[in-house]
């Protein structure tokens, strides 16, 4: 807890259709932070949701007008990557933390981010559900396969440093989302990939933490739509890449050029 306690953080929460747990979900996180002794901030961020999210969760930053609780909201949704985009716009802290509203990940396991990130000297430290020490309790047997594939294409595309870039409990130091934000192109389901491409581009350090899953609610099918939209979008990132990969030789071969 040493390596949390008087840190300046800022917490991004994006939320759908959660109303029924987005009250339960910040008590417990303003619990969580208020342990570690740290100065932090919630940002929640609907996306869209259809049912009371927004209201739910403006009640409850009036209730604790004192503290500093943020709620947005996009009245379409965009996906999550549009959400978390725009809360950072927001943020005002050092340290940023990417968190699910549904608490599936609890925000107690960021302290051993903290850890991660001072003793490994990195920049970036994300969740990982495919780290050995990680526990998944409920998590359905078709995600796990589903995200088995995945990441073997992504291993085999981008040969990212990483297991795993879909868990929802990640840790940034504000400068590297400052810096990634700048040229961030997809918004919807493929953005943690790209984000962490971008990061890894960019030559910031990324690091995986263990983390613990506990479903608080049955999970939903993903339907062959999505898995068509999250191709397409692996597609556009890896297209994109290649065409950085041309300007950066481009610009190093007019440099040489100029040079002589």
């Amino acid at each position: 807890m040493k390596n949390i306690s008087g840190k300046n953080i800022s917490i991004i929460m994006p939320a759908y259709n959660e109303e029924g747990h987005i009250i339960s979900s910040l008590e417990e996180t303003m619990k969580t932070f208020d342990n570690f002794k740290c100065d932090y901030e919630i940002i929640v961020v609907d996306n869209g949701s259809k049912d009371n999210t927004y209201l739910a969760a403006q009640e409850f930053a009036k209730k604790y007008s004192d503290r500093r609780i943020i709620v947005k909201r996009d009245r379409v949704n965009y996906g999550k990557g549009r959400a978390l985009t725009k809360g950072f716009r927001y943020a005002q802290g050092d340290y940023i933390i990417f968190i699910d509203a549904d608490m599936d990940l609890h925000p107690g396991q960021i302290d051993a981010f903290f850890d991660i990130m001072q003793l490994t000297e990195s920049d970036v430290v994300i969740g990982s559900k495919r780290h050995p020490n990680s526990q998944l309790f409920n998590y359905p047997w078709g995600r796990r396969i589903m995200s088995s594939v995945y990441f073997f294409l992504v291993k085999l595309i981008f040969g990212l440093p990483i297991n795993d870039t879909q868990t929802g409990l990640k840790l940034f130091k504000y400068e590297v989302l400052q810096k990634v934000f700048q040229e961030f192109v997809c918004r919807e389901f493929a953005f943690d990939l790209e984000l962490l491409v971008n990061i890894h581009r960019l030559g910031y350090k990324i690091e995986e933490a263990p983390v613990s899953i506990k479903s608080q609610r049955e999970y939903n099918r993903i339907g062959l739509g999505i898995v068509i939209k999250m191709c397409i979008d692996t597609g556009a990132i890896y297209y994109r890449c290649l065409v950085n990969k041309m300007k950066q030789r481009r610009s190093k071969s007019l440099s040489v050029k100029g040079k002589k």
